[in-house]
């Protein structure tokens, strides 16, 4: 009995040490973002750090992606940059990709 709870035990802390790397990953992504989409906007570097807590902050109103991806393509049409949704999912893709990069690189 105690080999199958020591078992279910570290499922359970691999999955929970899972969810945490990907939440620190997404949050890294969404930073990576904010500063992309304040490049594209022309935002001062003051300006660039707050964008990207907004955007940080902008994942926790629903679950996945796309609250993200409206707050970006609201924020980047309405500054008069030419983007459309798929050049937003492209550039979370990249982001995703490099916020994974950065996340390995680091914890070796």
């Amino acid at each position: 009995m105690t080999d199958f709870s020591d078992r279910q035990k570290g499922e359970e802390a691999k999955y929970a040490f899972d969810e945490e790397t990907a939440f620190k990953i997404a949050a890294r992504r969404n930073r990576l973002l904010g500063h992309w989409a304040a490049e594209k906007m022309g935002l001062t570097p003051e300006e660039t750090e707050a964008y990207a807590k907004a955007v940080v902050q902008a994942d926790f109103e629903e679950a996945g992606d796309e609250d993200v991806i409206r707050k970006l393509l609201g924020d980047l049409t309405s500054s008069g940059v030419e983007i459309d949704e798929a050049g937003v999912r492209a550039a979370l893709e990249e982001k995703f990709i490099e916020a994974r990069r950065q996340f390995i690189s680091e914890a070796d």
